[in-house]
């Protein structure tokens, strides 16, 4: 699927021109769900048929805003408009779970906002309601389907690095207390977590995409200049099962502008290094054995974007579209957003535990990550 997705979408190539239109709707109004309108609007496979929010002045604005009918309920919305195929899901992250669970009794295939919840648990049961009710599940992770990111990838597939010896990621951000204070589910425990599970998530995802399994992590997190219950600042260190290594660092502290979204990835034969705003930039492509592409994916692909989000948002959302209609495997379903929960939890016990070594899928025990204040031991 990665070589045909790579072939299709790294150069914003149409999908089968027999490809059928798609209904979709969008829960949630908020900041990010402006990438999910511009990705169904924009892309000529998929249409918009409603929105939701449980605030009406959001519905509303996103309504009016391209033209179609909006809720505040989305059980009456999915009952309105049977022809809806696809949901988006772009609640706060602390809701996903219960929107998901909620929505598969309605048999429809579901987008959902990374991270696809805060706890494992809550995955399982997310992926076990979409199985049980026939539905696809589906977690956006759109920074994989960065041409950068992609023609990276498929070097990778080709052996192109030889033996990985290190992968490093980096996220410097800039976010300010006012970011935080205009929804009150920002910066808490329960609903959104720190810098590595919202901001640095597709990051995280990055690295284990390219470095494979992990044997061992451990981390250390901040909270230097936010006033918030979560980390500003983490970094963590990685053992992958093939013996590479692997860094992570993530602020939303950087000052006073966003510096970077960047992948480095060092193998025994080349070197790759990634940035730009959101890992869409070539700034390093050499191998030992050069390739006729070399230099064509140098020029292309060395440009940056006008935000953090990127541009792969519509290649994510027809590659779903894609899979549901040839019944393929799409690049990102449950199971695979998954694995990054499952990260993420342990690295948040390891911070917990000040830095203390663990394995992906440990106990978690001390980290309040998708607890509430009253579960987590908080006044």
């Amino acid at each position: 699927m990665l070589s045909q997705t790579y072939n299709n979408f790294s150069t914003e190539a149409d999908m089968n021109s027999e490809q059928l239109v798609m209904n979709s709707a969008l829960i949630g109004c908020g900041r990010v769900s402006e990438n999910h309108l511009a990705a169904i609007i924009g892309s000529p496979f998929s249409h918009l048929v409603a929105v939701c929010d449980v605030d009406p002045i959001k519905a509303q604005e996103k309504g009016e805003k391209n033209h179609v009918p909006t809720y505040t309920d989305y059980h009456k919305m999915m009952h309105a408009h049977p022809e809806i195929e696809i949901v988006h899901i772009a609640t706060p992250t602390g809701y996903h779970a219960r929107h998901v669970i909620d929505l598969a009794q309605h048999g429809r295939h579901i987008i959902v906002e990374k991270p696809m919840a805060l706890t494992v648990a809550d995955c399982d049961a997310m992926i076990k309601a979409c199985s049980k009710n026939n539905c696809r599940l589906f977690v956006v992770k759109q920074n994989r389907f960065n041409p950068a990111v992609l023609a990276a990838r498929r070097a990778l597939e080709e052996g192109r690095f030889g033996k990985m010896v290190l992968g490093t990621v980096r996220v410097r951000w800039h976010r300010t207390q006012k970011y935080y204070e205009q929804d009150n589910w920002h910066g808490t425990w329960e609903l959104d977590g720190g810098v590595m599970s919202q901001q640095a998530s597709h990051h995280l995802d990055l690295l284990q995409w390219f470095m494979g399994p992990i044997e061992s992590m451990q981390c250390q997190t901040a909270t230097r200049l936010m006033q918030i219950e979560v980390d500003d600042t983490a970094a963590a260190l990685f053992r992958f099962t093939s013996g590479a290594l692997g860094i992570f660092e993530a602020t939303v502290a950087a000052r006073p502008e966003d510096l970077e979204g960047s992948l480095s990835l060092m193998g025994e034969k080349g070197s790759v290094i990634i940035g730009g705003r959101a890992v869409n930039k070539i700034l390093y492509w050499k191998f030992t054995d050069p390739g006729p592409e070399d230099e064509q994916i140098i020029e292309e692909f060395s440009q940056d974007v006008p935000n953090v989000y990127g541009r792969g948002h519509k290649p994510y959302m027809e590659d779903v579209i894609s899979a549901i209609q040839n019944s393929g495997q799409a690049l990102v379903e449950g199971p695979e957003g998954r694995k990054d929960i499952e990260i993420l939890t342990a690295l948040y016990e390891s911070a917990a535990c000040n830095g203390k070594v663990v394995i992906p899928g440990c106990r978690i025990v001390k980290s309040k990550l998708g607890k509430s204040k009253k579960r987590a031991g908080r006044k």
